[in-house]
């Protein structure tokens, strides 16, 4: 019965990503004649909808101890909400601080709204148990697991909740890759360190991220969350948060700021459509580091056509992975890339967890989003649009250390010394891109085995 269960599911997630996948490809045949920065913004706002806000600052955060310790900062001098939103806490000393910051907030009769993905939180190895959270309950806060697991669990293997926010009284945001766990601090033994990139933002960019936390709290508690106090409007949040590492750049205060929210049923295609749109017009230069570069037909088109017409493309991938067939498939597709023109680095410093794209040094795409099925066709997921040529330099200036201190280029002649058996895998691993993007059997969740765990 279970083999059966675990075929049904697996068809099934084949079935609606091959599905997901045929999604129109947008070419273009002219590029614009205006900046590709403000290209962007205009087919954002024009096909999406989407809210672009100039009076903003970022400060980024290219590791777990610079965002934790900012984080808590911010939490400690929260006034009067803290809203989280999470695909996973996992249950271990940073989130044991957090929750401990969390509760006396509450004692002091700061609202804590707290969201977890159902799916997140049974896949890591730490999760939160009931009790857990009946604790967290009556201390004040107040958290939910969206979607929990039940039988007969195929209805769950779908449109999980992959967004990282939190909002603190409305001024300050937080938004990126990584989750509420120590190893991305400590790291982890398989790997060694873990990499990735966070963002704090200030600015009405914090409003349209609360705007998406409290749609889907309400949708999920039934609740009716809302109110003029949850969107204090243009004020520097200096003046509250003096503590907090400040943006130090030429725009601060000044940034234009979109928020790309992918919601399943509203925004099927947005994220998927801004890569796209970005790498399509694209005119110098293409940065990306993403851990799971499984890629859709169309993007992969995209980036050998920009290669094609000159655009510099360089493109970051991990030597190593925290998913086993992960690497395989994407040893395939950047080999394809490479040939194509497209420069293709491999990381050696650890696990490179972070999910960005710089497009001409004018603008950058961050959040949780990565460059596999799941992302683009299935999850909800967050990101930023950032039309900032400060820190886009930014992005890039981390993209070029990380290039020349920890990887190798990838070559013919590199990849002609890969063992026969790896390249062999490459070929056939690739045919599973489908269903590595589908949840696995963790924590003794039966009938989840597909191929691999949900990405992170």
């Amino acid at each position: 019965m279970k083999r059966l269960l675990i075929f049904i599911i697996s068809t099934l997630t084949f079935i609606l990503a091959a599905k997901a996948e045929t999604c129109v490809f947008l070419p273009s045949d002219s590029l614009p004649a205006i900046g590709s920065d403000t290209a962007i913004v205009r087919f954002l706002e024009s096909r999406f909808d989407v809210k672009f806000t100039g009076n903003n600052r970022v400060v980024l955060f290219s590791s777990g101890r610079e965002k934790f310790k900012d984080l808590f900062a911010a939490i400690r001098a929260a006034r009067k909400s803290v809203h989280l939103e999470y695909f996973n806490f996992r249950n271990d000393s940073i989130s044991k601080e957090l929750f401990k910051i969390l509760s006396a907030k509450a004692a002091e009769g700061v609202e804590v709204r707290a969201l977890f993905d159902g799916f997140g939180n049974s896949s890591n190895n730490r999760p939160l148990r009931s009790r857990h959270l009946d604790s967290l309950k009556a201390k004040g806060i107040e958290i939910y697991n969206f979607d929990p697991l039940r039988f007969p669990y195929i209805n769950h293997a779908l449109h999980r909740d992959h967004r990282k926010i939190v909002v603190i009284d409305g001024m300050v945001a937080y938004t990126g890759g990584m989750n509420v766990a120590d190893y991305y601090i400590t790291g982890r033994p398989e790997f060694g360190s873990w990499h990735d990139l966070h963002a704090r933002v200030e600015g009405d960019a914090v409003g349209e991220l609360q705007a998406v936390f409290l749609g889907f709290w309400n949708r999920v508690t039934g609740q009716n969350i809302s109110g003029p106090q949850y969107y204090p409007g243009e004020k520097r949040a200096a003046d509250y948060f003096p503590q907090l590492t400040p943006d130090t750049t030429a725009t601060a205060g000044r940034k234009q700021v979109g928020v790309v929210n992918r919601d399943p049923h509203s925004t099927p295609d947005i994220i998927h459509d801004t890569f796209l749109e970005a790498i399509s017009t694209a005119r110098h230069s293409i940065h990306i580091i993403n851990p799971y570069l499984t890629l859709c037909p169309h993007l992969k088109r995209a980036l050998k056509d920009a290669a094609a017409r000159g655009v510099d493309v360089q493109v970051m991938v991990s030597e190593k992975s925290d998913i086993p067939i992960t690497p395989r498939i994407v040893e395939y597709n950047v080999n394809k890339l490479m040939r194509a023109g497209v420069k293709v680095y491999f990381y050696q410093g650890g696990f490179h967890h972070s999910k960005i794209m710089m497009i001409d040094s004018l603008y950058s795409f961050i959040g949780s989003a990565n460059l596999n099925s799941r992302s683009l066709s299935f999850d909800y997921e967050c990101n930023l649009l950032i039309a900032d040529a400060p820190t886009t330099r930014q992005l890039i200036s981390l993209f070029d250390r990380d290039r020349d201190e920890h990887s190798f280029l990838l070559t013919p002649e590199r990849w002609k010394q890969l063992p026969k058996w790896k390249k062999f895998k490459s070929w056939l691993f690739h045919f599973l891109t489908p269903f590595v993007d589908a949840p696995k059997r963790r924590q003794g969740i039966p009938g989840m085995i597909i191929i691999d765990r949900l990405y992170a």
